[in-house]
């Protein structure tokens, strides 16, 4: 079954190129079948080209899948166009009363950062704490882990002098 996004989002074409099976909401509004609310708290600086990752992992489901795109409030991007942003993403004031199926948090590039020094850092505890009382399951990708960690269960993070790809052996050649 495909994912069920926005006619006009900028990923429909270039998925649809692909072969990925994409049906947008007026498509999909006529089929007698709840999707699952999916909810993709995208950090990634840039975000058309996450969300054409993320939107092509969940076009391989079942299920129809109805993604809402959330932002950071307080962000101004730097890598992503405010039009694209204001067309396609949502501020969490819009959706704190709703419940989901999933949230979707992906990785920032702030493994060298405190938690309390990203500028974002109260809106992420914020939501994090609102997804354990209105979303069924949450994935939290890379840095998004760490802080899910610390946020949930009060785990620090330790940072490595290195990257370190967990269950990938390397090999010097």
């Amino acid at each position: 079954m495909p994912i069920r996004v926005p006619d006009e989002l900028p990923a429909v074409s270039c998925l649809r190129n692909e072969n990925v099976f994409v049906m947008t909401s007026s498509r999909a509004s006529i089929q007698d079948i709840r999707p699952l609310k999916v909810l993709l708290l995208n950090l990634m600086p840039k975000k058309i080209e996450t969300e054409n990752q993320f939107l092509r992992l969940l076009s391989n489901s079942p299920l129809q899948i109805d993604i809402q795109l959330l932002r950071i409030d307080s962000r101004v991007p730097k890598n992503t166009p405010v039009e694209h942003l204001d067309t396609f993403y949502c501020d969490f004031a819009q959706i704190k009363e709703q419940n989901f199926d999933g949230l979707i948090v992906t990785g920032a590039p702030l493994g060298l950062v405190e938690f309390e020094d990203v500028a974002y850092w109260e809106e992420i505890k914020e939501i994090i704490t609102w997804a354990k009382e209105h979303v069924t399951s949450t994935l939290f990708i890379c840095w998004a882990a760490q802080a899910g960690l610390n946020i949930l269960y009060d785990l620090p993070k330790y940072t490595l002098k290195q990257k370190n790809f967990w269950g990938i052996p390397s090999y010097n050649m």
